[in-house]
């Protein structure tokens, strides 16, 4: 799709081949992502000069790139620009003329939860309409932001510093741009690198910074999983003959332990059932069986799941995303994007297209795939009207993360847990801590399975000011909202696209009070810099509040020692709840009646003296409950393991079932472990108490 953007592009020099620096702007951006973009718009709003070069010919990343199905968590998180965002989205979908495949009430019938009408926004757009708003807001900002396309810059010599500041960076035409002040918005972080700025690629081990969900994750591996056994060698049952593509041999681990590797990256295909605007799955020209063939002894070993999410978009389009064992993601095929040089990534970006046309290809028409499957990717194809200047295929390749840097606060576990609370707030991060999987192997067993998807919710927590800019001893006038300093699971839960757009808009605010006070990055006033983001529209922090609803109790208000779900170690039970009340807290969490054996919530106390304590779990019954809960108490004289019948109203006070009375020492050497083994329906996690008990 072309560019509309009235604004100054000035590409003529490096047509010609000839070397200049532009006019020094107060603010430098590389990379017109989301965040990006929102720097530039609020660089502009605050009266400072902005210029935001973008590699590709296109603006807006992976928001104008496919990914119209927003995830974000609880939507109050959201301010600023962003939302601003998402209410000119409302505004424009408010024409009743932008409907063409369908209305906009029979959209709603469809995507109930697709608006927020009573705060003016919505959340789900097609990519095109993502353009055209960033278009619109960009053009307002006048002559205040330049934008420049196709300009990458030279990742061997293409930051300039002196000692700890840059001066200019240079791109790979000879183009050079000069700045007081440079922002890295892009999915790489290349700029940061090239600065020489600290940073991670991969999983840190759990231990880096005390975290559970971090590193090799072999035993918290029930999502998009294999439900069938599956061969993994190129000649059934005979190792000799090596691996299908794509299949490591060594089982990974231990769990939690750290490596170099990176979750899967996919593209968000904007699909559509309209027949007219329906372009049907092409077999791509390079088309190597293959790579297909452990998709296709899945199918045919009964596995006929749809491997696909194709959540609904306007206009009778889809937001198609990764699901199941086999699916958009391209397992273990990108390790070595984020520091490769450009022409490797080209490669790796064609490698991904490739797997994914041919993936779609393949269950829409492959022979050895049932006809009824064949039928469901059938009644779907590419949208015609989308991407008509790549051949109806995103442009965007959905890197999930790259390079994380390491700044002298790195957002972990505990952030997104609310059990470690910031006080430098930029922004806030809603969303689950989510892993995409990192690799497939083949268990001892042999048979393939998947690792490293992770799927744990989080509270609405505050960013720190701290993880957006570098060490002051490694640059002092650098702020990186997209690849900013987290930890794999944490940037999990910070990686969305409103989130990108919060710290851009919090990054460009810095910098241009960093110029207007003359310091650097680190040495700005946060009380100051707070004011203006308020200022703004930012949402800095908030709790959400356990009687929101009036459905949540509070720990303040109950007897004893009582951990709530978000204080336990959790194996799987990723799921939250809030429709049955009664609960204790925010919610809680359940297993939706799946991955039998494979979940466990473990709640263990500091109990302050050693005696006799009565020991309770708090649930809310309901028909769809299990009967057979296991719940094991470890304690002084050993393990106990009491089943308990969810379906029925608890026995004891208020939400709480009493389990028995049990002897324990003092300090964390018990536990209370809730499980699903052999459970006959939904089992809920919510709370354990510690109830001191009299002497027998």
């Amino acid at each position: 799709m072309k560019n509309t953007l009235a604004l100054a592009i000035c590409m003529l020099p490096s047509m010609l081949g000839l070397t200049r620096t532009l006019r020094a702007e107060d603010i430098v951006i590389y990379g017109a992502t989301s965040g990006g973009i929102t720097a530039a718009i609020q660089a502009a709003r605050e009266g400072h000069t902005a210029v935001l070069i973008e590699p590709t010919k296109f603006v807006g990343g992976l928001t104008t790139g496919g990914l119209g199905a927003t995830d974000i968590g609880n939507k109050r998180a959201i301010g600023g620009l962003s939302r601003e965002f998402y209410t000119r989205i409302f505004e424009y979908y408010a024409d009743d003329s932008k409907w063409r495949q369908q209305t906009r009430a029979s959209y709603f019938e469809r995507r109930p939860n697709g608006s927020t009408a009573d705060e003016g926004t919505m959340w789900t757009f097609e990519p095109h309409v993502a353009t055209e708003v960033y278009d619109r807001m960009l053009k307002a900002a006048g002559g205040k932001v330049s934008v420049v396309f196709g300009e990458r810059l030279d990742l061997k010599n293409g930051v300039v510093k002196e000692g700890a500041r840059i001066v200019k960076i240079v791109m790979e035409s000879g183009r050079s741009f000069s700045g007081k002040m440079f922002i890295d918005a892009s999915y790489e972080g290349d700029l940061m690198a090239g600065a020489r700025v600290s940073y991670h690629v991969g999983r840190e081990a759990n231990s880096t910074y005390g975290e559970t969900l971090n590193g090799v994750q072999v035993g918290h591996d029930i999502h998009h999983q294999f439900e069938v056994k599956v061969d993994p060698y190129v000649k059934k049952g005979d190792p000799s003959s090596g691996l299908l593509p794509g299949i490591e041999n060594e089982i990974p681990g231990p769990d939690g332990a750290g490596d170099r590797k990176v979750q899967a990256y996919n593209f968000r295909m904007c699909t559509t059932d309209a027949v007219e605007n329906r372009r049907a799955w092409e077999k791509p020209a390079g088309y190597d069986e293959r790579w297909f063939e452990l998709a296709l002894r899945n199918v045919e070993a009964g596995d006929e799941r749809d491997s696909w999410a194709p959540t609904p978009m306007p206009n009778r389009k889809t937001d198609t995303n990764n699901n199941k064992a086999i699916s958009t993601d391209f397992i273990g095929q990108n390790w070595d994007y984020a520091e490769a040089d450009y022409a490797t990534r080209a490669k790796i970006w064609r490698a991904h297209e490739e797997w994914q046309k041919g993936l779609m290809w393949t269950y829409a028409h492959h022979p050895r795939v049932p006809e009824k499957m064949r039928l469901v990717y059938q009644r779907f194809g590419l949208a015609k009207d989308e991407f008509t200047e790549n051949g109806n295929w995103p442009r965007q390749l959905y890197v999930r993360e790259a390079r994380r840097m390491v700044s002298d606060y790195v957002m972990s576990e505990k952030n997104c847990r609310r059990t470690e609370v910031i006080e430098d707030s930029v922004g806030m991060g809603a969303y689950n801590m989510d892993s995409h999987h990192i690799q497939r192997y083949v268990t001892k067993e042999g048979f393939v399975r998947n690792e490293g998807d992770v799927q744990v919710g989080s509270k609405p927590y505050p960013i720190s000011y701290r993880s957006l800019r570098p060490k002051a001893s490694e640059c002092t006038n650098l702020l990186v909202p997209v690849c900013m300093s987290a930890s794999h699971i944490a940037y999990g839960s910070i990686r969305m696209e409103p989130v990108f757009m919060v710290l851009g808009q919090s990054a460009a605010t810095a910098a241009g009070l960093a110029i207007e006070r003359g310091t650097s990055v680190q040495a700005i006033d946060y009380d100051a810099l707070k004011e203006r983001l308020m200022a703004s529209g930012q949402v800095l922090d908030f709790v959400a509040p356990p009687a929101a609803s009036g459905h949540g109790i509070s720990k303040a208000a109950l007897a004893g020692l009582v951990l709530d779900d978000s204080e336990a170690v959790l194996k799987g039970f990723d799921s939250t709840g809030h429709t049955t009340p009664g609960y204790v807290g925010d919610g809680y969490r359940h297993d939706g009646n799946q991955g039998k054996g494979a979940m466990s919530a473990r709640f263990t106390p500091d109990l302050p003296t050693a005696g006799r304590y009565r020991v309770a779990v708090s649930y809310g019954e309901n028909a769809n409950r299990a009967t057979n809960v296991p719940v094991t108490v470890r304690h002084a004289r050993g393990e106990a393991t009491v089943l308990v019948n969810q379906k029925l109203k608890p026995k004891g006070d208020g939400p709480f079932h009493v389990v028995g009375i049990f002897e324990f020492v003092a300090g964390r050497d018990g536990w209370v472990e809730i499980g699903n083994a052999g459970t006959d329906g939904h089992v809920i996690v919510d709370a354990v108490q510690w109830l001191p008990a009299s002497a027998p």
